[in-house]
């Protein structure tokens, strides 16, 4: 294993990422849902990663379980499920770093040597972005892995400044 993966941030649609594995911000019915999780499921070919989904058994916060990518460019999809933010006292931010760190070693078990984040539970779960992204790079950052790349995609102009500040 290499100490750290080389982390890149681009913004765009994480869905036509070139990347061995995409981690998709799902819920922990991993049933598809809004932002990231609705994109990718649309992306990937509802019915089929419905189904996949469905075989998983859900997944609980923190944890991290993989999908093959189906009609996306990425081979695999890694789901996780971040927190829901209640203010930052009920360990949000151990939830939201395992979230990174079972991402890259599911990646590691899947043999991938590229993978693609979002920005984990910034939506509809309400992580403030800069507090998210702070997690996230220094959760990269720490975590042994096998992977070569690492690539944040930013939704917008304001997060990539966010997660390029954290680099």
């Amino acid at each position: 294993m290499s100490d750290v993966p080389r982390i890149e941030v681009t913004t765009g649609d994480i869905t036509v990422e070139q990347v061995d594995a995409i981690v998709n911000a799902a819920n922990t019915a991993l049933a598809g849902g809004g932002g990231v999780d609705g994109a990718i499921h649309r992306a990937a070919g509802a019915s089929l990663l419905q189904a996949a989904c469905a075989r998983l058994g859900g997944c609980r916060p923190g944890d991290a379980k993989a999908t093959p990518g189906f009609s996306l460019a990425a081979t695999w999809i890694i789901h996780t499920v971040g927190p829901v933010w209640t203010g930052g006292h009920r360990g949000e931010s151990d939830v939201l770093a395992s979230c990174y760190r079972r991402s890259l070693e599911v990646a590691d078990e899947l043999g991938a040597r590229s993978v693609a984040f979002p920005a984990i539970s910034t939506g509809a779960y309400g992580y403030p972005p800069e507090l998210a992204a702070a997690v996230a790079m220094n959760s990269i950052k720490a975590s042994p892995s096998a992977v070569d790349l690492v690539r944040v995609v930013a939704f917008d102009a304001t997060t990539h400044e966010l997660y390029l500040t954290m680099l």
